[in-house]
């Protein structure tokens, strides 16, 4: 099975971008044909600034190899070094019902947040779907908040297939079990755009500073509480072992605790788990001609495929001969 997936470079990842989304590419790898893009696209609706993209590009780089994915078991490449996607793009545009676009929950919700609502962000389902169906994706592993993009994707490969016949793969979400809901310092979704994250590289010391800062309710320490409610041992236990799981689990329905204590357990299980990606993050940024030699051998590789889809949509809707 071929799975595709892209994530945007619009910062330093966090532990949500990693438990929500790259921790599951690099379990793919070993199993699937897997093509992973840094969508700095995407990321144009939200960045303006070109040096500040150029570097997150970079590092988004050196965070996925150093995190584990495997360029020898996987394709890893920028999308926009595959300009075939945004001409395909264009194809999905010219039949996109208005409608479909005006429905989804991405634009709305960020609008609804006051956040700068422009074509690019209400356009960017097109863009995703001609994402997906570039490389004859089969799988497209998202979390449920992501579902209604695929179903638009889905939506507009069908309506093309109508229309000219069985050009596109019809790809399918695979769900990933607790995805898009690692909790941020504050108890809500983890992301960037509320300013609530925890950095997946940096110095550990401020990584520390700032767990010990996340806001925690005001109950007493002697009081009992539901730890499968309290945002801190959400986050504890996606580091943790079983056995320190089971724990913590049982000092929260026992009560009688600071969640000071907590904290620290959460602060030493999350360097224990990062320290190994941390030194292969330092080996590869000595070594940078051999992580853009990556992105440019991942990118001939997506393009190669990617013009095979486009040459299959064009021909089939009058844009080149058949010959």
């Amino acid at each position: 099975m071929r799975v595709l997936s892209g994530i945007q470079p619009t910062g330093r990842f966090h532990w949500g971008n990693y438990f929500g989304a790259i921790k599951q590419y690099i379990d793919f790898q070993e199993a699937h044909d897997g093509y992973y893009f840094i969508a700095d696209l995407h990321a144009l609706t939200t960045i303006r600034e070109p040096d500040v993209l150029r570097g997150y590009v970079y590092d988004a780089a050196l965070d996925l190899l150093a995190l584990g994915l495997n360029p020898e078991k996987a394709t890893l490449f920028v999308q926009s070094d595959v300009p075939e996607v945004s001409q395909l793009c264009w194809l999905l545009m010219t039949g996109a019902p208005l409608g479909l676009l005006e429905r989804c929950h991405a634009y709305k919700d960020k609008t609804a947040k006051g956040l700068r609502a422009d074509v690019g962000l209400f356009t960017y389902p097109i863009l995703m779907a001609a994402d997906i169906l570039a490389y004859d994706s089969n799988w497209v592993p998202v979390g449920e908040d992501q579902v209604q993009h695929i179903e638009v994707c889905r939506d507009l490969a069908r309506s093309f297939n109508a229309h000219f016949g069985e050009v596109f793969t019809m790809p399918e979400a695979k769900i990933v079990p607790g995805a898009a809901k690692v909790p941020g310092t504050d108890g809500e979704k983890m992301s960037k755009s509320y300013n609530n994250t925890l950095a997946l590289f940096g110095d550990p010391k401020e990584l520390r500073k700032k767990i010990m800062r996340i806001s925690t309710d005001s109950r007493p320490m002697e009081d009992a509480k539901d730890p499968e409610t309290d945002h801190l041992f959400q986050l504890l236990r996606l580091f943790a072992t079983q056995e320190q799981i089971e724990e913590v689990r049982a000092i929260y329905l026992k009560g009688g605790f600071g969640y000071g204590d907590i904290k620290k357990r959460l602060a030493d299980a999350a360097d224990v788990y990062l320290e190994p990606s941390r030194k292969r993050r330092l080996e590869l940024e000595s070594n940078p001609e051999k992580v853009r030699e990556i992105l440019r051998l991942g990118a001939l590789k997506a393009r190669e495929r990617a013009s095979d889809v486009l040459t299959r949509a064009e021909r089939a809707c009058g844009i080149k001969s058949q010959s």
